[in-house]
């Protein structure tokens, strides 16, 4: 089973940390990650070329993360592939011991370092959820075809965006997401903590929060420039003023260490929100300072579970 799954069943608090597969087939970079995080997350995001740019692949570097001993959380967008692709990859995750899948739909190819590429998006994220779900609980392939041998058993992830406009559809769409079987979200990054209330108390209202677990997206900002680009390139960002200010005319170390500083003050605020369910710390270009994170929100040890499903050892 799923150990993200079971820490979540058992009624703990999750944390979930991000791998960034590197650019190049670079697998001591891959390890130096995967020993520098490892203890620090119950289960370990796999980015799938992301920002639209090419690294190694989420597949390859997921393996590496389970034959470690850790939980790894593949991410896979509809961007880089039809149905056939995402099915035969779902399956190889299987074969290797991967449960945990998180669809998204992926940036757009122009936004990358291959400009002229086209996106496949032959179905969106929330299609994807469905065929995983269908492979998962029906046993069969999105064509209705039984798959033969060994059933799946994926816990199966989606990403939220509280941010992006409309903002009073963003609660709708998540619950299409969880009707198309959405075990755990994951959110986009939050620096705009009054707006992510806002939405998760809409979230509560629908009662969505008791369908599926929701894990809130914080992460470090190291310098006013990063804000800034975040802000102002980033499709679906919210990043309001006070995290400029925090960030302006200091120096490269102390805007780094104020970054952290604020990362964990989002923390602790989202951490006490009513229907949180875990947090999900991304370090893009920063993953050195995320074990700090995780320790100064008091997420550090992990809990230890003895067999799945069952109570909390530090009960």
């Amino acid at each position: 089973m799923s150990h993200l799954k079971s820490v979540l069943d058992a009624g703990h608090f999750a944390a979930t940390l991000e791998i960034s597969p590197p650019v190049g087939p670079n697998r001591d970079a891959i390890e130096r990650q995967i020993d520098l995080l490892s203890g620090y997350g119950d289960a370990f995001n796999v980015t799938d070329n992301q920002s639209a740019r090419v690294h190694t692949s989420s597949f390859a570097t997921s393996v590496l993360v389970k034959q470690a001993g850790l939980d790894p959380v593949l991410q896979m967008t509809s961007r880089d592939r039809n149905r056939l692709a995402m099915q035969s990859d779902l399956l190889g995750a299987t074969v290797f011991g991967i449960e945990n899948v998180l669809a998204l739909s992926g940036d757009a190819p122009n936004r990358g370092d291959h400009p002229h590429s086209r996106g496949v998006f032959e179905i969106d994220s929330i299609n994807m959820v469905r065929m995983m779900r269908m492979m998962r609980d029906d046993g069969v392939f999105e064509n209705g075809n039984a798959i033969p041998g060994v059933t799946p058993n994926y816990f199966i992830g989606a990403a939220a965006n509280p941010f992006a406009p409309p903002h009073g559809f963003r609660p709708l769409r998540l619950a299409k997401k969880i009707a198309a079987g959405a075990d755990f979200i994951q959110t986009q990054l939050i620096y705009n903590v009054d707006r992510f209330r806002e939405y998760m108390k809409r979230v509560v209202d629908m009662g969505l929060h008791e369908k599926t677990a929701i894990l809130a997206g914080i992460g470090p900002v190291h310098s006013v420039r990063a804000a800034e680009f975040i802000r102002d390139e980033i499709a679906g960002m919210d990043v309001p003023d006070y995290v400029i200010k925090r960030l302006k005319g200091l120096d490269e170390e102390k805007a780094a260490e104020e970054g952290v500083n604020l990362c964990v003050d989002i923390g602790r605020e989202v951490s006490q929100i009513e229907g949180v369910r875990g947090i999900h710390i991304m370090g893009v270009a920063c993953h050195g300072v995320l074990p700090e994170v995780v320790t100064r929100l008091g997420l550090y040890p992990r809990p230890a579970l003895t067999d799945p499903g069952t109570a909390p050892t530090d009960a």
